[in-house]
């Protein structure tokens, strides 16, 4: 496709990208009417909403349009997952400069489709906007299929903390591209196209899951959610976290212990959760820490001890 946005202009913008979707059988009307029509038959909707910004939480020059369409959906299907729900639908707002060429988000389109699938969801529609800089909003949904919500609320003195799905990959992927480098491919693909264990999520709700989360902004921070809102003490062990082989190799070319990004990165979005202690967990599961009542305020410690070392997102204290 040649031209930029403001030659295609909103309406054929808006064709281009309709024109590339997919449906579900979720999906009762699409795009092209005043609003879309999704299926609920557990008559419950679980919805969540991100906002990406280029050069805030996406480069042109590390990832293509295509990646940012993977990541922006993943991280609001995941969302999803994590409350124990299957994920149905996803709405899009787009704001782009006028001067940007058409190809950029007919191919963030194609990555927002192709995460859906992966997902069993479909898009259903959306607005798009002129505008200086790239702006993604989603809002993800989805249908607890007759399951209660799964919140971080639940947790109970005596449970397991297990996790399932990649921890600290796009952490490290970051520190690589931040250096120059474009490899080792696999944690760099990490960091532009994660991939959420999407069916984990209701299958951690009927294996009797009491609070669960993704892990967006760092496993310390995201159990720190947990703990404080379940009113307990959670403990990680080190030893049972998997830190791998390559991980390692990455942590020493640029001088960084990679238990740390297993630990405070995020953007991974595995599906960590707290399990009653006598639960069967199958083998994609790995049991990491445990739940007890605190001695003082709700925590999240590392082998006992706090973790002292900065990391975890905050949109407000990170530049």
């Amino acid at each position: 496709m040649k031209g930029t946005v403001g030659e295609l202009g909103e309406f054929g913008l808006i064709r281009e990208l309709t024109s590339r979707l997919t449906t579900t059988e979720a999906v009762r009307l699409g795009p092209g009417d005043d609003a879309a029509v999704v299926a609920a038959p557990d008559r419950r909707v679980v919805a969540s909403t991100d906002v990406l910004l280029e050069g805030r939480h996406f480069r042109r020059d590390w990832s293509t349009a295509y990646d940012v369409g993977r990541k922006s959906a993943a991280q609001n299907l995941a969302d999803v997952a994590a409350m124990g729900a299957v994920p149905t639908a996803l709405l899009l707002g787009l704001v782009v400069p006028a001067s940007l060429a058409a190809t950029w988000p007919v191919e963030l389109m194609d990555g927002i489709r192709d995460e859906c699938q992966v997902a069993g969801a479909a898009v259903v529609g959306g607005d798009v906007v002129g505008g200086e800089a790239i702006t993604v909003a989603i809002t993800a949904l989805g249908d607890l299929g007759g399951r209660a919500p799964v919140t971080r609320s639940g947790a109970r003195p005596g449970d397991v903390i297990a996790v399932t799905g990649w921890l600290g990959w796009s952490a490290a992927g970051y520190a690589v591209l931040s250096r120059g480098f474009r490899s080792p491919r696999a944690f760099v693909e990490a960091h532009r196209r994660p991939e959420p264990p999407y069916h984990a999520g209701p299958a951690a709700a009927d294996l009797g899951a009491r609070a669960m989360t993704d892990v967006s902004d760092g496993l310390v921070a995201d159990l720190g959610h947990i703990a404080v809102a379940s009113g307990v003490h959670i403990d990680l062990r080190s030893a049972d976290v998997d830190v791998p082989a390559q991980m390692h190799d990455i942590g020493q070319a640029v001088g960084v212990d990679p238990l740390h990004w297993v630990l405070t990165g995020g953007e991974d979005h595995a599906i960590v959760a707290a399990f009653p202690p006598d639960t069967k967990l199958p083998a994609r599961w790995r049991v990491i820490g445990a739940v007890s009542a605190p001695s003082g305020p709700p925590r999240v410690t590392v082998d006992g001890a706090p973790w002292d070392e900065a990391g975890g997102w905050d949109h407000f204290t990170h530049g």
